[in-house]
């Protein structure tokens, strides 16, 4: 499936860029990370332009990465300072150097035209680093396309098939969705508002909350990348009030970042931000462990579904129905990033 190459992409979180060079695949090209003395964090192509040995799997030399093979030493931005046997430095040594920018506690990084690069247009997700929230978090690679995972997480009646016994009841999917389009922002809403729902097990153990549920679930897509449910639980009948804050709730701020690898593979960075027991290192443990095991059952079902895509005629057509109208507002604002400026396809 083709990629929208002038857009910002979730390379890593920022506590995993440090003095330790980090390899990670981002719309078909090899990167390395890594953080200067300075603090700043770089992505450099990961492929030594003498022998196409993985910079990688080198090492940091002050704020230099020196090739583990034959010692060519790049700079932060790219260039060659140094090459075994000679002085002259041959004009043509140097390996590109991405635009990065680190917001929220994401490693954004650019991979098309460096002069559409503007930092401004980078999607927000501030519960991740906003102290009055607690936040749980991992990755987990998938090998499936990247846009079936926007498919997953905009479609979320498959909680109550898939994850049943942490996310998932049968209101989930028996609800009706409301779903609406920016088109001039590129934003995709979907909302399902359940009045009285069985409280499931990922927010009983966690609020406490016993009996049923007033439980809202609120997407906010913003293509390519960035994903956020904006799920708001409370005691059945419980409403926000007219004014004030809606203390009465319990609200939790889970943010993917979809970030396409390859064509057939993803890195799904996840997270939960919560505004409730937040000092309480059980609850943390309850819903990393929670989560995580959520995540591994899409990433056990998409692999099995990209196997399926990949073996089926060309022509196939899939069904969709009412619960689909997000994910397909999803793949038409993508398939619109794609046809409109896109630097050439993947490989």
């Amino acid at each position: 499936m083709p990629f929208a190459r002038n857009q910002w992409y979730v390379a890593a979180y920022s506590d995993e860029v440090g003095r330790d060079l980090l390899a990670r695949t981002v719309l078909n090209e090899p990167l390395v990370l890594y953080r200067t003395g300075s603090g700043a964090a770089v992505a450099l192509a990961d492929r030594c332009v003498h022998r196409r040995y993985p910079l990688s799997e080198s090492r940091l030399d002050g704020d230099t990465i020196v090739c583990g093979y034959h010692g060519f030493t790049y700079d932060p931005t790219g260039a060659c300072v140094f090459v075994p046997g000679q002085q002259r430095i041959p004009r043509t040594a140097r390996v590109a150097a991405y635009p990065v920018v680190e917001q929220d506690t994401l490693v954004w990084v650019w991979i098309g035209d460096r002069d559409r690069a503007d930092p401004a247009v980078i999607p927000r997700a501030p519960w991740l680093g906003d102290p009055r929230y607690t936040v749980v978090r991992g990755m987990a690679p998938l090998d499936a396309r990247y846009g079936l995972l926007v498919d997953n997480l905009m479609d979320l009646s498959h909680e109550t098939y898939l994850h049943g016994g942490y996310i998932g009841t049968p209101e989930v999917a028996n609800t009706p969705i409301t779903t609406t389009v920016d088109e001039e922002k590129g934003i995709v809403y979907v909302s399902r508002r359940m009045d009285d729902a069985q409280c499931p097990p990922f927010y009983s153990r966690s609020t406490g909350i016993q009996g049923r549920i007033t439980r809202w679930q609120d997407i906010e897509y913003h293509p390519p990348c960035l994903y956020m449910l904006h799920s708001r639980i409370a005691p059945q009948g419980v409403y926000p009030p007219a004014e004030g804050p809606d203390s009465e709730a319990f609200h939790a701020e889970i943010v993917y970042a979809i970030t396409p690898s390859t064509e057939h593979t993803t890195y799904d960075f996840w997270a939960v931000a919560r505004d409730f027991a937040v000092d309480d290192e059980s609850v943390s443990e309850y819903l990393h462990q929670s989560n995580h095991a959520v995540v591994m059952q899409d990433v056990t079902a998409l692999n099995i579904l990209e196997r399926v895509i990949a073996a089926e005629p060309e022509q196939y057509q899939e069904l969709s129905i009412n619960i689909d109208t997000g994910g397909l507002a999803a793949r038409r604002l993508l398939a619109r990033m794609v046809g409109a400026g896109t630097v050439g396809a993947p490989r």
